[in-house]
């Protein structure tokens, strides 16, 4: 296989270091990675390594632009929301460079879907916010025998890792057990520095681009924590547990995490019979402005010092944007032995 003119400009750079060279950069262009979410962290992994002429990278992703993305998922614009972010994300890095080959994939990682997926690429970058999709994407990646370069993001913190190289170490050896729901909330919920997700994403890309190229050390049986607010690094060694085997996968992975699901209500049945609930409304009084279906407006944060405005006279829907948050303000009025039925708003109210 040979490069282009058009290709050996495009990785003139890469060309010229002794590093890669074009048997390095051939393994680039025969490599296929895929990538796990294209928000935070996929945004920059998916640049870089487009940029860095990996030749096929899949991008799974069923979520939209939302404005609110616009402050650290550099790959969009305002005249991307509400559209598809793998869509537009490979329509925008097929402009980075020709060469590259986008598999676009708009549906969720699933259980049902996972394994067979994953048999098609070399590498799995994990560029999710759950602990759900995680553990899904570690043991899927341990079965299928594929190396996994895990990132993950806190307010201003963040971490990076190598799970199953060379037989290492995968992400049950280091978090053997999910913290409970509440513990650690993510981004939407508790912010995020715009920045960090660019640092850890590209610390990401990086980690794939060694093992691609058989090159550097990889943080296989390493955690790197990285602190945006000193500009510092800490990596941790820790061991593989070999009594651990996986083979297959969990039958329910949130329900494995411990996400409880509540009684759902769809917006068509809502409309039916809207007379017979009131309404909770739980974004954030800028969301409220651009829209609204109606209600009781708490946001989620406030909903502890004002949970007795609630009324009781009839059920309780409860919405967000998408569904989540909606879900933990039910949760928390569980808790609080609300004596009345709570509905969550299917899909949130967009």
């Amino acid at each position: 296989m040979e490069f282009t003119k058009g290709e050996k400009k495009q990785y003139d750079r890469h060309l010229i270091l002794s590093e890669i060279g074009e048997v390095g950069q051939l393994k680039l262009k025969q490599a296929k990675v895929l990538v796990i979410g294209a928000g935070g962290l996929g945004c920059p992994i998916l640049q870089y390594l487009t940029a860095a002429g990996v030749g096929t990278i899949g991008i799974i992703d069923d979520d939209v632009v939302a404005q609110s993305n616009l402050q650290r998922q550099i790959l969009y614009t305002i005249d991307d929301i509400g559209f598809s972010k793998s869509e537009i994300a490979a329509k925008r890095l097929s402009k980075l460079n020709p060469f590259v080959k986008f598999d676009v994939h708009t549906n969720k990682l699933t259980k049902e879907n996972a394994l067979s997926l994953f048999t098609k690429y070399d590498v799995i970058l994990d560029g999710s916010d759950n602990f759900s999709t995680r553990y899904l994407t570690n043991d899927a990646a341990v079965i299928t025998n594929k190396p996994l370069v895990y990132g993950a993001i806190f307010k201003f913190e963040g971490q990076v890792s190598v799970f199953n190289y060379q037989q290492s170490a995968t992400y049950r050896c280091l978090y053997p057990e999910p913290p409970k729901p509440k513990e650690m909330p993510n981004c939407s919920e508790i912010g995020v520095l715009g920045i960090l997700p660019g640092i850890i994403g590209c610390l990401q890309a990086n980690e794939a681009l060694k093992i691609i190229l058989g090159i550097g050390n990889v943080l296989a049986n390493k955690l790197l924590l990285y602190s945006a607010l000193n500009a510092s690094q800490t990596i941790i060694n820790f061991q593989k547990d070999t009594t651990l085997k996986i083979t297959d996968l969990e039958n329910n992975y949130d329900l494995f995490c411990g996400i409880t699901f509540d009684i759902e209500i769809s917006k068509a049945d809502l409309q039916k019979n809207i007379e017979k609930y009131n309404l909770l409304d739980v974004r954030e009084e800028w969301e409220r402005e651009e829209f609204h279906i109606g209600g009781l407006h708490i946001p989620l944060h406030e909903l502890a010092d004002k949970i007795h405005l609630i009324p009781k006279d009839k059920e309780l829907v409860v919405y967000c944007k998408s569904g989540l948050r909606s879900k933990k303000a039910i949760s928390f009025l569980k808790e609080k032995k609300m004596n009345i039925q709570l509905f969550n708003l299917k899909n949130g109210c967009f």
